[in-house]
């Protein structure tokens, strides 16, 4: 196998890994009998280099190949609890050439390091990078189904109990998001929620439940880009302020189709999905390489940026 040079993006190479994203996935897509999921090429992929430099500049990496072109590439970040692996794609010119394996032999070093776990969403569909990822020591956790919901204009009508609980999260509410996700999913990144909250970007929104007592059971993220929709990440004490939050967060996008990854084991989130008009598009995975406590409520996961 042929070796490629490994180091982070560089600033004028980010429309060239926008466009590795974007033909990468597209190609996989096609091959397995489904139209490309990033229909607007690498305008539409620019977002993951976008969020992930805003994040933590410097932690996008390409795989170099001999010529100078870019071979692969991969987003990750590191928080106080663990490491999350984002998206990771190789160019087609490059498929069956370890690229894969050299930018996942990086992270998983980094992460050594570190001492922390690793953690990644990952499409079960997708045997190839569901086997590598198993190969390297992930062990799946928790199953989600993609669902694809279409929010009609004007929003959704149906009642949904705690929907008076939610409302808009402020600054002031990181410290408790932070404490509910550590003891739902083992994990905090401060960071993430302060950016999310303040919205530079000017495309997230996070809402909140409160409970009767004033403390927080829950939090909900969604992006609602030109390009790309979704709602995440989030967790929940429980299926019905999940059911609440999602309610919310969806009501933010009338007249489009964001995305919403549920853990199949919360039935009543499921049911609901479909009685909005929610069709599966993929089955994903939450994938720890380490230490990793049972989930104690309900999570919602994302890729923008990629989380389990």
């Amino acid at each position: 196998m042929p070796e490629f040079r490994l180091r982070a993006m560089e600033e004028s190479e980010r429309a060239e890994v926008a466009e590795l994203v974007s033909v990468s996935m597209n190609t996989w897509d096609v091959a397995h009998g489904s139209p490309g999921r990033f229909y607007a090429g690498a305008p539409q992929t620019d977002l993951f280099c976008q969020v992930y430099e805003n994040l933590d500049p410097g932690h996008t990496l390409v795989a170099e190949a001999g010529n100078g072109r870019l071979a692969g590439s991969c987003f990750y970040r590191e928080r106080e609890t663990h490491v999350s692996l984002g998206i990771m794609n190789v160019h087609p010119n490059y498929f069956g050439q370890g690229v894969a394996k050299q930018l996942l032999s990086f992270i998983t070093d980094l992460t050594d390091r570190a001492g922390k776990p690793l953690r990644l969403v990952a499409s079960v569909m997708n045997l190839e990078s569901f086997s590598l990822y198993t190969r390297f020591g992930f062990v799946p956790r928790l199953l989600y189904q993609d669902l694809l919901v279409q929010v009609p204009e004007g929003g959704i009508r149906e009642a949904v109990p705690g929907l008076e609980r939610v409302r808009d999260a402020t600054l002031d509410d990181v410290a408790a998001m932070a404490a509910l996700e550590l003891d739902v999913s083992g994990i905090s990144r401060v960071k993430d929620y302060r950016y999310f909250i303040e919205n530079s970007d000017g495309f997230w929104h996070v809402s909140v439940y409160e409970n009767e007592r004033g403390d927080l059971d829950g939090y909900l993220v969604s992006i609602g880009h030109p390009l790309f929709n979704e709602i995440g990440p989030g967790v929940a004490r429980t299926e019905a302020a999940g059911a609440a939050l999602v309610v919310t967060e969806l009501n933010q996008y009338e007249g489009r189709m964001p995305l919403l990854l549920v853990p199949v084991e919360c039935a009543d989130i499921v049911r609901l999905m479909y009685r909005l008009g929610g069709r599966n598009c993929e089955l994903h995975a939450a994938q720890v390489r380490g230490e990793a406590q049972p989930f104690r409520g309900v999570s919602f996961p994302t890729f923008m940026p990629e989380t389990g």
